[in-house]
């Protein structure tokens, strides 16, 4: 499969080696390549020990994949993609932004409860068919469940096309998830992006980000609310 992986942060080259590693064509997608190779010290570090990884420009990166991922900045992402929609097309764009800033004191989320960054990234690219998922958890674990030695995490999947999150569910199980829970339509997302309040908390508890979260299910469901 190809896939096209927008941002170069920690996501990014967290997710680009793993997803090359399990059998993908994998282009990593910035502003400025030459100067993304130049000034990313520690991208260049993952480009040099995986050849067969490649760097490109967003819109680039964007039109050779099959499923775009969407690491970039939460605070950003949505005005970058919006200069992509010709090169993302119908394609799927597997989104793992989160609605803060990161660089704050506090982290404030925005959009919260009412809308969210995939409800805002669906929006601004209609036709993408777009799918929530990853943003639960640190970057290093996105890409290797098994650092907290606790394969049976859940990770959610949110998005307005079946075909589309079975893609993602698909790529998700090639890093190791096997959790997978479909959370329903996009505008679902509102549900883990509100979560990330809670990672942050347990994060500041525990002194570690090598944690997830679990959904505990019962093998007779009944219908009812929590209270």
């Amino acid at each position: 499969m190809k896939i096209g992986i927008l941002g170069t942060g920690e996501v990014g080259r967290a997710l680009a080696p793993a997803l090359h590693d399990a059998g993908n064509d994998v282009v990593i997608g910035t502003r400025n390549p030459a100067a993304t190779r130049r000034d990313n010290d520690a991208l260049r570090e993952v480009l040099n020990a995986r050849p067969g990884l490649r760097l490109s420009t967003f819109p680039d990166a964007a039109a050779q994949a099959d499923i775009i991922v969407n690491a970039l900045p939460g605070p950003l992402c949505v005005d970058i993609l919006k200069t992509l929609s010709k090169a993302v097309g119908r394609r799927i764009l597997m989104d793992i932004s989160s609605p803060f800033d990161g660089k704050a004191d506090t982290a404030v989320l925005a959009p919260v409860n009412t809308d969210s960054l995939g409800e805002q990234i669906q929006r601004a690219l209609p036709q993408a068919r777009v799918v929530k998922t990853l943003n639960t958890m640190a970057a290093e674990l996105m890409p290797n469940p098994d650092a907290t030695r606790h394969l049976d995490q859940t990770v959610f999947t949110s998005g307005d096309d079946p075909d589309a999150k079975q893609a993602v569910a698909a790529v998700l199980r090639q890093l190791g998830w096997h959790d997978v829970l479909d959370l329903g339509p996009i505008h679902t997302a509102r549900a883990p992006e509100m979560l990330l309040r809670m990672w942050i908390d347990v994060y500041k508890a525990l002194g570690t980000d090598h944690f997830g979260f679990k959904i505990v299910r019962n093998d007779h469901p009944r219908t009812g609310h929590a209270g």
